[in-house]
């Protein structure tokens, strides 16, 4: 076991070595030269609903996104389905849907899937020689993230795993497909299991490039000539948006039935800014938990938010809250249980972010 530990300690710090000259490369010069920006977003109602605080925290299929490390704790199957609506107002009405799925396969270690999928709606088509909607018919864009992973616990106190991401992007002429590895740890300490700690590192893999029949086109050899040929367009490929996370938790024990959580977490970005996010937690028996969060970045104060250009980069406001209802569904103490998440995340412009998640496991 230490010696499995040790392997997957070392992964880990040659991933984190690769990619430092990366992860703590983050300026307002660099944003917008990533792609695949959908990397950042959290599907899930339960974590995002203290702002992405509860890293070192988080379990259960919500740490495929969190810190992949957590999924250890699955006792034998988890299922969660999460539906958000993304940025409540915009004109198309983005939705995101989520499943994943954890099931143990060992004394220790337990494999994970999920698939995130946005559905952003019809958008309609405009050339240079049609500049007018609604002429030409929509196209409808397609995103998908796919992520399988596994994780092992070590101890009782440490727990660490690898997460694959495949990525897919998508219009009806182009498209590009990349890949992601995620890795991460998990450890708790304390007298009652109460203070945690996670380091996890997010999206490293090689740049992505489009392709497709989108970027070729017919033009005339001369203004004077019939005679047409096929243009292929030059296409740049682009860099994964690379994310390092370390973050601390602390569970206060407030008598036999509840909990009082306080949580932070630090996000290094590659091509956005730095952000400092600090949440609390109450849980009451397992049955119900409250939470909320306020992540901050630089410039999130400004007038302008993240309209001004020495604003933050981000169009969340930085204020988030959820509501956990968790409900057993049979008299054992590891039977079937029923959980519902809710969460809010505040937003410039907009009428906020909103999901609603259900779980099942056992």
């Amino acid at each position: 076991m230490k010696k499995s530990f040790r392997y997957i300690v070392l992964s880990f710090v040659i991933l984190l070595g690769l990619s430092t000259p990366q992860a703590f490369a983050g300026n307002k010069d660099r944003s917008g030269q990533a792609g695949a920006a959908e990397l950042l977003i959290n599907p899930w109602a339960a974590s995002s609903g203290w702002g992405n605080a509860g890293m070192s925290f988080v379990h259960g299929v919500e740490a495929i996104y969190g810190n992949v490390a957590g999924i250890s704790s699955c006792n034998t199957l988890d299922l969660n389905f999460t539906h958000t609506s993304w940025l409540v107002g915009v004109g198309n009405d983005t939705r995101i849907s989520s499943f994943g799925l954890l099931a143990r396969v060992g004394e220790s270690s337990v494999l994970g899937l999920s698939i995130m999928s946005f559905s952003i709606g019809e958008i309609p088509i405009t050339t240079v020689q049609n500049p007018d909607p609604g002429t030409l018919g929509t196209y409808k864009p397609n995103l998908m993230n796919i992520n399988l992973s596994f994780a092992k616990a070590f101890s009782n106190s440490i727990s660490g795993g690898f997460n694959l991401k495949i990525i897919s992007e998508s219009i009806k002429d182009m498209g590009g497909v990349g890949v992601a590895l995620d890795a991460g740890i998990q450890y708790v300490t304390g007298p009652y299991d109460n203070v945690h700690f996670g380091i996890t590192l997010k999206n490293i893999g090689p740049t992505m490039k489009f392709s497709g029949d989108g970027i070729s086109l017919r033009v005339f050899m001369d203004n004077s000539s019939n005679q047409q040929f096929t243009m292929v367009q030059r296409v740049d490929d682009f860099e994964l948006p690379t994310q390092l996370s370390i973050a601390a938790g602390y569970d206060f024990i407030l008598g036999e039935t509840s909990r009082l959580t306080v949580a932070g977490n630090f996000c290094s970005n590659s091509f956005t800014n730095d952000q400092f996010t600090l949440g609390m937690e109450y849980g009451f028996k397992d049955l119900f938990m409250v939470r909320a969060g306020y992540t901050y970045e630089n410039g999130i104060w400004s007038k302008g938010g993240f309209q001004d250009n020495d604003g933050c980069m981000n169009i969340n406001r930085g204020l988030s809250a959820g509501v956990s209802v968790q409900v057993p569904l049979s008299k054992k103490e590891n039977g079937l249980k029923l959980a519902v998440d809710y969460s809010y995340r505040d937003t410039y412009v907009f009428n906020g972010t909103h999901s609603v998640g259900a779980r099942i496991f056992f």
